[in-house]
This record gives C-alpha cells, sequence and structure tokens, in this order.
C-alpha cells in the first residue's frame, strides 16, 4: 500500500523537482504539461519545446549580459562615470537657472552664473558663431517663443537681438569633442535626444 502510494506520488514528486531546477537555473518560462491520455508518460515542455531537448537546454543558459568581468564594459563604466563627473556641475547649474525660481522669465544672469554658462556650454554649442552674431551682451532664461510651457536659454546680442540655445545640445558637442570614443554611446544611454 505504501508503495502504490510512493508511485502514484513519483509524477508529483517529479515535476515539483524540475519547477525547483526551473527557478534555481533562472529559468521563468511557464512550465506545460502534454495531457492527451492519463497513461501517457510525456516529459514536460517549455513552450512546445520538451525539455530533453537541445532548444530547451539553450533556454537554461542566462543571456549573456555585459559585467565587471568583461574589459569592455570596465572601461565604458569608468569612461562613463568621468563624463558624469565632469558634467555634472554644469549640467545642475543649466537646471537650475531653467527649472527653479531663482530667475524670473526674461530675467538676465548674474555676471558669475554667465560666464560660466558661456564658457562651458555656449561656446561648445554646434553653431555658437551663429547664435552670438554679432556679439554677446548678455545671457538671459525666458520663456521659448513656440513652446510657452518651456523655459530656456537665451544670448542676448549687443545689437539687441536674442536667440534661444538648447543646453543639452552644449552638452552633446562637449560630450565629442572631449570623450570621442564613448561619447555616442553615453549621448544615447543619458540624453532624451542623441542629436
Amino acid at each position: 500500500m505504501a508503495a502504490s502510494a510512493l508511485i502514484r506520488g513519483a509524477p508529483l514528486l517529479r515535476l515539483r523537482l524540475q519547477h525547483r531546477h526551473r527557478f534555481a537555473t533562472g529559468l521563468l518560462v511557464p512550465l506545460r504539461r502534454s495531457w492527451c491520455s492519463a497513461a501517457e508518460s510525456t516529459p514536460l515542455e517549455e513552450d512546445g519545446v520538451p525539455l530533453s531537448t537541445p532548444a530547451a537546454l539553450s533556454l537554461r543558459k542566462a543571456p549573456k549580459y555585459s559585467s565587471w568581468d568583461d574589459q569592455n564594459y570596465r572601461q565604458w563604466k569608468d569612461e562613463e562615470a568621468e563624463i558624469w563627473r565632469d558634467i555634472e556641475p554644469i549640467t545642475h547649474l543649466a537646471k537650475e537657472i531653467i527649472h527653479s525660481d531663482r530667475y524670473m522669465d526674461g530675467e538676465q544672469l548674474t555676471d558669475e552664473d554667465e560666464k560660466i554658462v558661456a564658457e562651458r556650454l555656449l561656446a561648445y554649442h554646434p553653431n555658437s558663431d551663429d547664435k552670438i552674431g554679432c556679439g554677446l551682451d548678455s545671457i538671459m532664461v525666458d520663456r521659448h517663443p513656440q513652446f510657452k510651457n518651456s523655459r530656456c536659454l537665451f544670448v542676448v546680442r549687443t545689437d539687441g537681438g536674442w536667440i534661444d540655445f538648447s543646453y543639452q545640445k552644449c552638452l552633446r558637442a562637449y560630450i565629442r569633442s572631449k570623450y570621442p570614443t564613448h561619447a555616442e554611446r553615453f549621448i544615447k544611454e543619458h540624453f532624451k535626444r542623441g542629436s
């Protein structure tokens, strides 16, 4: 009687062991069993592939992700951290100028902030010569003329004209010039638009 209970419980035990093995190997694909007949003993399947086939065994292998053991990955992470350390202060300042109440709409930047923005951002804008035009009088923050909910930085020219510029374009150009080998990857991963 005990032997017959053990034999009846064998499929359940095997199922539990396979589920435990599935979680131990990191495979989280749902298991399905073919239920054609109660007498038929078919192996468990993963998405229609029997567990004993090479295809199912390859499912158990974890995908290859970059890890600290990979030399290229370590170099990338080191370079990424260096770029962040380099651009973080100017990024923080630009965001604070634009998004805080530190400056009202149409207000010129202080001499200190203007010097930093001109040297660390505007100088790297891909079209900085066109933006500055006849000469730089000051830098101000104001609402964008087309996108009224958006504030941005403006170059105020010596002739009284003014034009907006994107601090993110400036940062992307700076990163491309200073970190050419990792710039595109950094920009793709950390900027909303990579252009």
